[in-house]
């Protein structure tokens, strides 16, 4: 009998995090990294622009993110934390971090 897999993050947790500290990432290249398909990720990023958590905008061809840190975590238990606070304890330091994939 195998135990069922678990993780402490949500691949909205993932595509997040992987935007803030890779902003011009493509949609394929987050799907491999965060281990689910290019339309879950296409989904995800479309979600988390709704909520005004990143913006979307166009450089050349490409798509890249602004994250909008500040914004408070979305569940009741810890709406008095900005994601900035999940980035943070993942290890990402936003203004030294972010680069390209």
């Amino acid at each position: 009998m195998s135990k069922q897999e678990w993780t402490f993050l949500t691949n909205h947790g993932r595509v997040f995090s992987y935007v803030a500290k890779y902003p011009c990432t493509t949609s394929r290249d987050l799907a491999q990294l965060v281990g689910i398909t290019e339309r879950a990720v296409q989904r995800i990023i479309a979600e988390l622009a709704a909520e005004g958590y990143i913006v979307r905008h166009k450089e050349g061809r490409r798509n890249c993110y602004e994250v909008h840190s500040e914004l408070p975590m979305r569940h009741p238990m810890e709406r008095d934390h900005a994601v900035r606070d999940l980035l943070e304890a993942m290890g990402w330091n936003l203004e030294n971090d972010q680069e390209s994939i």
